[in-house]
């Protein structure tokens, strides 16, 4: 194990320090705090996005992560009407309708949207470690040999809208963690050495958590996975919605969209995901494809997931 984390620790950091950026993306997780850690001589700028009307949890290790590092920290403050125009502009560029997806990246979306409205050309991003080091909470149990394929299957379809948002608003995006010879290292460590127990506890990410434990503090390091929507806040859009829109007024929505449309929709927010997505680029339905997702019928190709609409399994 301790060959492993010296070249996992030497190669992150050769990749970090590649990149040219002096802006990261922060959310106080392991990941953006591992890139805050190897860039921390240069004295890089670091921004969260934190909304006002919703619980976020983010805010504290973003602010542990500056002290520590003793890195500036910008932070966002988002209120509702801002993260309702935002979600227009980010479905408007991923063009789908995926709950989880926009939840998460209209956390992205306000960030780099702030890193241009504040001069900067490029922004430093954790995109890939969950993927490759078996970052998600549903990986966290399964069994070691059905955990090795899940985790290449993951591997083979990972794909990152922060590149999309970038490209659109004109930002570039670095990753370290997609650098190919992180990627190539990551696919060589087995899985039991990605989710292993520690402390009597099942930790995604375990050999990240173990190279990074003596230089990072260990509240972070030992932190929960938290989705950027949790971490942001924009969690919270649920119950809004749910709120906004009324049992009756969804059900009657849902039955109509089902018989005009041929798409079943799964939730208000959805429908309204959905209703904005219609607007800007007419049904998703794709009557031609060979496989389609039983729920909004636009293809999917060799995928547990649909990527328009965010049914799974399917």
């Amino acid at each position: 194990m301790d060959k492993v984390s010296k070249n996992l620790y030497r190669i992150l950091e050769e990749s970090c320090n590649a990149c040219k950026s002096n802006l990261i993306s922060l959310s106080g997780g392991l990941d953006s705090s591992i890139i805050a850690y190897f860039l921390k001589q240069r004295k890089p700028k670091t921004v969260a996005v934190i909304t006002e009307d919703f619980v976020s949890t983010d805010l504290t290790y973003c602010q542990m992560v500056s002290k520590e590092m003793q890195l500036p920290l910008s932070i966002y403050n988002v209120k509702t009407t801002i993260i309702l125009e935002a979600i227009e502009d980010t479905i408007k560029i991923l063009k789908n309708f995926n709950d989880i997806e926009i939840r998460n990246n209209i956390v992205m979306y306000l960030a780099i949207k702030w890193a241009k409205e504040n001069g900067e050309k490029s922004i430093i991003t954790g995109d890939g470690s969950d993927e490759l080091f078996a970052g998600y909470s549903f990986l966290i149990n399964k069994p070691e040999d059905e955990l090795e394929k899940e985790i290449k299957r993951i591997c083979s379809i990972m794909h990152f809208p922060t590149q999309k948002i970038g490209k659109a608003l004109g930002i570039t995006i670095e990753s370290p963690f997609l650098n190919d010879l992180v990627v190539k290292l990551a696919k060589e460590i087995p899985a039991n050495l990605k989710v292993k127990n520690e402390k009597g506890e099942r930790h995604g990410k375990w050999i990240l958590r173990k190279t990074f434990e003596e230089y990072i503090p260990q509240q972070i390091v030992w932190r929960d996975k938290s989705a950027m929507q949790d971490g942001s806040g924009t969690a919270g859009l649920t119950n809004l919605f749910n709120s906004v829109i009324k049992e009756e007024k969804f059900v009657e929505k849902k039955l109509i969209t089902e018989k005009e449309d041929g798409v079943i929709i799964r939730s208000s927010e959805s429908m309204y995901y959905y209703e904005i997505f219609k607007k800007l680029f007419g049904s998703p339905v794709d009557n031609h494809a060979k496989n389609t997702c039983p729920y909004c019928k636009h293809e999917v190709k060799n995928s547990k997931f649909c990527r328009m609409c965010g049914a799974f399994p399917i």
